[in-house]
């Protein structure tokens, strides 16, 4: 790992630019235990496309030379897909006011240098520079305890996540489909949402 490490912002049509390392990112992370997606470049680039139509959207990466290792980005709920939005219209949310939260992915071996942190801060940032919205969230997949492929060591972002302030909602729910690994076909995975006020009380 080099101690250059560099940083980009970039919005709406802007993130066309690195779609393809963010999906080569996506694929590299999401490929082990929760998630065990059996990604495509290919596919991955047709589902960034959602980013970089919808004006406010965001992302932030950091790259080690010419390759990206960490990346977040988030949109208003309004441009998300309809899976995505169905819950918070459904629970009655004014989901003009929720900004979605999308990855917050690192490799190994740029974990624990506080990126995590720093994610959620430009996110939460960028939504607040609007003004106009009022809570963000994110999902996460939700596989069975005795999953067969959950490594002894894994521990769950849930303490993470809360000490962020994010509230586990189980009544938000969406179901995604991808395939796991070694197969292929996709087959459902319950989401369950986290959600925080964008300026919570104090």
């Amino acid at each position: 790992m080099s101690q250059n490490l560099t940083f980009i912002a970039k919005r709406g049509p802007e993130i066309a630019s690195v779609i393809e390392d963010l999906g080569k990112l996506r694929i590299a992370v999401f490929h082990d235990y929760p998630y065990l997606y059996e990604g495509t470049l290919d596919y991955e680039k047709e589902y960034l496309q959602i980013y970089t139509k919808a004006p406010r959207s965001f992302l932030f990466a950091v790259y080690d030379g010419t390759k990206m290792v960490g990346a977040t980005t988030c949109i208003p709920l309004t441009d998300e897909t309809a899976d995505v939005r169905l819950p918070f219209e459904k629970a009655g949310f004014d989901i003009n006011t929720i900004f979605y939260f999308g990855e917050s992915i690192l490799l190994p071996a740029y974990r624990g240098l506080g990126l995590g942190h720093r994610f959620f801060d430009e996110r939460e940032a960028h939504a607040r520079s609007f003004g106009t919205y009022k809570m963000t969230c994110f999902c996460a997949v939700e596989r069975a305890e005795d999953h067969p492929s959950k490594p002894q060591s894994y521990r769950p972002n849930d303490v993470f996540w809360t000490k962020r302030g994010y509230q586990k909602e189980p009544a938000l729910q969406s179901t995604f489909e991808w395939p796991d690994m070694g197969q292929t076909q996709s087959t459902p995975k319950k989401m369950i949402y986290w959600c925080r006020p964008l300026n919570p009380q104090p």
